[in-house]
């Protein structure tokens, strides 16, 4: 069937994720379903539509105002209608939590080991039934929001559903990484200390 998708850009929930609901019940085939919005709470209601389907969905960020979430339909939905999806709008799905990363390798020993467990870690905290109000990238965690870093795609799924994803611009010039800067905005070391200081509760990996 190849791609479908939904503009419900200015469009009120319940109605993105209607509107969603029925084009994936009208694929008869496998494919993929993109769904356009303009606000933030509209992707946390989609993600748990679809997460409710038991399928996966993917969110960005492409715009002030315009967020995608692509929904991959590896079934014929058609055939086996999925379950029922939950049509209230759910509020905020962010808390106060800040999440703070200063390496590309969690723990000690292999440098190896520590990339897959850092990647491990963010995958993680996208899936926290409450996502963190603000993620930090500083020294070596700065290489986590470039082009070609295996959190790249979490860290975006997750910008899209209105986390702040803030790098040290000192570090990004140390590490030569400037130009690579693909998920979140530049910060300074100012904006981090103020950030930590004013969050509810801190983890570090």
């Amino acid at each position: 069937m190849g791609k479908i998708t939904v503009n419900a850009v200015g469009k009120q929930c319940p109605v993105p994720v209607v509107e969603a609901t029925r084009a994936l019940r009208a694929m008869t085939e496998s494919g993929t379903l993109e769904v356009l919005v303009d606000n933030e709470i509209a992707v946390q209601n989609l993600t748990r539509m679809a997460a409710g389907h038991h399928l996966e969905a993917k969110a960005e960020k492409r715009g002030e105002a315009l967020f995608a979430v692509t929904v991959e339909v590896s079934r014929a939905v058609g055939e086996a209608p999925v379950e029922e999806a939950p049509l209230t709008c759910i509020p905020d799905a962010r808390g106060e939590l800040v999440v703070a990363i200063d390496t590309d390798a969690m723990g000690r020993g292999s440098e190896e080991l520590g990339r897959t467990l850092m990647k491990g870690f963010v995958f993680g905290v996208s899936q926290l039934p409450q996502l963190p109000k603000t993620i930090l990238l500083y020294n070596g965690g700065a290489k986590l929001s470039v082009e070609g870093s295996d959190s790249l795609e979490d860290l975006k799924n997750m910008e899209a559903q209105g986390v702040e994803i803030l790098t040290c611009g000192t570090c990004l010039n140390f590490y030569g990484l400037s130009e690579q800067l693909a998920v979140g905005s530049v910060t300074n070391m100012y904006a981090i200390v103020e950030k930590l200081a004013g969050a509810g509760k801190v983890i570090k990996p």
